[in-house]
């Protein structure tokens, strides 16, 4: 193993500590009914809140962890709602400006579940071809067509310049009880910047970025990281509840952003770190499955790290989160702090991900590293 991975290393057990057990693709087999009501630690799984984007339940404006009891109704309420059949008992009409991969399941989503939805983007053939097997959903060519008239208007562009290009066109078209959702990565610094133009439009804004990738957000369960005003909120939050399992209002002014970086620098640093401890346990002549199941029988494993692990096995990198977009998010939190060495040693293991090909592919690709593909 190369000397960087050092540090790395070491924060395999700090995260790890850092939440409880879930289950992985070490050890697939389903809950055996004598365990069934047991406590999640004892059965192997996951325990309230803990989400595809890997923030705690407790992880709140307040930042107290709160008691068991409101962890378990908490639990309750997300089982209830990844469950549920999508809701057509209400209907507003949502514009959402960017049909990448995030925007276009948001879009998809919110169709289903009852929304008029206009999906704009600056290649249209982009947003035709998203709109065209989705329910309820409409592409839009002209901007000014997509958002006038919207209730909610969601931006979930590629970062804050994107962003301010297109609301610098878009925000003066927004009705008076619109609200701006402003979801894309863009960082505290741009986050208020935008604020500033929603204040000189006279638009209400949130900065709400979200924790999750595709898969969540077509299933309803992201995590969003607001700020803002508490009436922008509560006028947003119908679409907001249809699109995740999770509201977490941090602040009011541009604190969803900056949870929002710590969030990814905690995830890619994770993950950078699963593989190098897969490294670490060829180098000992561990099994990967036998590394598993010990996580599993105590309180160090975490669910979004076993997911990654389980692609980095199958060497499936399809894309959730672009390893291109987790380095664009180190560079964004090294604006406010120099990295430490060990989030340095992470953004460096990105920086050869990237150059060696994998850009585009999912954050576990960071594992296409450690070992060449065998020859087919």
């Amino acid at each position: 193993m190369a000397p960087d991975s050092v540090p790395v290393l070491a924060l395999a057990l700090v995260l790890a500590r850092s939440r409880p057990l879930a289950r992985s693709r070490f050890h697939a087999s389903p809950v055996p009914p004598g365990c069934r009501g047991q406590p999640a630690h004892r059965r192997g799984a996951a325990f309230p809140g803990q989400e595809e984007s890997g923030l705690p339940a407790d992880h709140g404006a307040g930042g107290g962890t709160g008691g068991v009891d409101r962890r378990g109704r908490e639990a309750d309420e997300k089982r209830a709602r990844r469950t549920r059949e999508p809701s057509m008992s209400h209907s507003t009409t949502v514009t959402v400006l960017g049909a990448g991969a995030l925007g276009a399941a948001m879009a998809a989503r919110l169709g289903e579940t009852g929304h008029e939805v206009r999906l704009w983007n600056r290649t249209s053939d982009k947003a035709r071809a998203a709109a065209r097997h989705a329910a309820g959903v409409t592409a839009v060519e002209a901007l000014d067509d997509a958002v006038s008239g919207a209730s909610v208007v969601i931006t979930v562009l590629r970062d804050g310049d994107a962003v301010a290009a297109v609301m610098s066109d878009a925000a003066g078209r927004l009705g008076d009880d619109a609200v701006w959702v402003q979801a894309s990565t863009v960082g505290p610094r741009s986050a208020g910047s935008l604020a500033g133009l929603a204040r000189d439009h006279g638009v209400a804004y949130l900065d709400a970025p979200v924790s999750g990738s595709t898969d969540p957000a077509r299933q309803g369960t992201l995590v969003w990281i607001v700020a803002g005003p508490e009436g922008a909120l509560a006028r947003a939050r119908p679409v907001l509840d249809d699109l995740g399992s999770s509201v977490q209002h941090v602040g009011t002014g541009a604190e969803g952003s900056a949870v929002k970086l710590a969030v990814n620098a905690w995830m890619t640093a994770a993950t950078v770190a699963a593989s190098d401890v897969l490294a670490l346990c060829d180098a000992l002549g561990v099994d990967h499955a036998t590394l598993g199941r010990v996580l599993e029988a105590g309180p160090l494993a975490m669910p979004y790290e076993s997911r990654k692990v389980g692609a980095m096995e199958d060497r499936s990198y399809a894309p959730g989160f672009a390893v291109r977009l987790a380095l664009k998010d180190m560079d964004l939190a090294a604006e406010a702090a120099a990295p430490s060495p060990l989030l340095q040693a992470v953004r460096d293991r990105l920086d050869a991900t990237v150059a060696a090909g994998h850009g585009e592919d999912d954050l576990a690709a960071v594992d296409a590293l450690r070992k060449p593909r065998p020859a087919s």
